[in-house]
């Protein structure tokens, strides 16, 4: 044994520990609001942080400890006060933030939930569908998403398609196929009030919370109706297709009749995780957190449903254009956008 090798491999470990014990500390504080108020209170005592706020001393001076120690927030031991950098502003209390990242560690709870029937599905090799998975789950995907969907969606993304813009600033009809909550569906509606948009998914509780959505923002120019992608009737100007494409039990079928559903001059974009197109380009900190994602929760969802291609959320792009063109006959396909976390295609019929 490597001495040497093994002391790297324990601290390695101890860090992802840490962040694992941390997952509880992080829904606490996002969810009481302790990261936006320290951050817009600056430096400050357990005791002037608690006062504050209202909230236990003792217990929050062990969370700001905690919080410390995972170099999440500052302590200056001199003054004994705990504060924010603009960065870790950034990450933890700022819900704007392209790298607001705080719910992603609601959806790490939300797999943690799913582990005893995706322990079984390992035995049996039978699919987890989306809606026998654990209830905070489509929650928490919904709020992982949401960050990356605001600030780049109508700013970079659309833009990227030739045209698109002017189309929906016009008026055409767009659908959002496995609109989950309901998010992509109303930025977009919010965004061109011109355009009728639809969003549809196969879950129909995703689907009442994405009305309710709606309606909350007095959007009139957005309906959602319960179809899978192989079902959604009408046809569109536009398609989009959100962090799904891998989920679907039959990707190439949900794609063909995407194409059908298409105007002659219209366009679909797909969203999917970023990824390399082989393992080895894989071994990195964004795709060791979708390939666990995959794991726990895309692999069973697609296994669950008919033919259960299971590509998983790092197929990678050649994989996902092979699916797109080869597959369901698009004529072309070509990356138009990307982030640290995504890849954005367009595909025309």
């Amino acid at each position: 044994m490597d001495e040497t090798k093994l002391n790297t491999l324990v601290g390695s470990v101890l860090q992802d520990l840490g962040g694992a014990f941390s997952v509880p500390l992080v829904q606490i504080g996002e969810r009481l609001g302790i990261y936006a108020r320290l951050s817009e209170l600056g430096p400050c005592t357990p005791s002037e942080l608690a006062n504050s706020m209202g909230l236990a001393e003792r217990y929050l001076a062990e969370w700001l400890c905690a919080q410390a120690a995972s170099k999440y927030i500052d302590y200056d031991a001199e003054s004994n006060q705990f504060s924010m950098t603009p960065e870790q502003a950034f990450i933890f209390a700022n819900p704007s933030s392209p790298f607001y990242l705080a719910p992603a560690f609601g959806a790490a709870v939300a797999f943690l939930n799913n582990e005893p029937q995706v322990r079984e599905a390992f035995q049996t090799g039978n699919g987890v569908s989306w809606g026998d998975q654990t209830q905070c789950l489509s929650c928490a995907v919904a709020r992982f998403f949401r960050p990356g969907y605001e600030n780049h969606l109508i700013q970079a993304w659309l833009p990227s398609i030739d045209g698109m813009i002017a189309k929906l600033e016009k008026g055409i009809r767009v659908a959002d196929v496995g609109c989950g909550h309901g998010i992509t569906t109303a930025i977009m509606a919010q965004a061109f009030p011109n355009s009728e948009f639809t969003g549809f998914d196969f879950h129909a509780n995703s689907i009442e919370e994405a009305r309710k959505h709606a309606t909350s923002h007095g959007l009139e120019n957005v309906h959602f109706e319960v179809a899978f992608a192989k079902e959604m009737p009408g046809k569109y100007g536009l398609v989009t297709v959100f962090d799904c494409l891998h989920d679907m039990g039959d990707p190439v079928g949900g794609m063909k009749h995407i194409r059908a559903a298409l105007d002659s001059d219209g366009s679909c974009m797909i969203v999917e995780p970023m990824a390399g197109d082989s393992v080895a380009e894989n071994m990195n900190p964004v795709s060791r957190l979708y390939y666990s994602a995959s794991t726990m929760v895309c692999v069973p969802t697609s296994l669950a449903q008919e033919t259960g291609a299971a590509l998983g959320a790092q197929a990678g792009e050649k994989r996902l254009k092979e699916v797109i063109v080869a597959g369901a006959g698009f004529s072309q396909c070509s990356r138009i956008a990307e982030t640290p976390f995504n890849i954005v295609l367009k595909a025309q019929p």
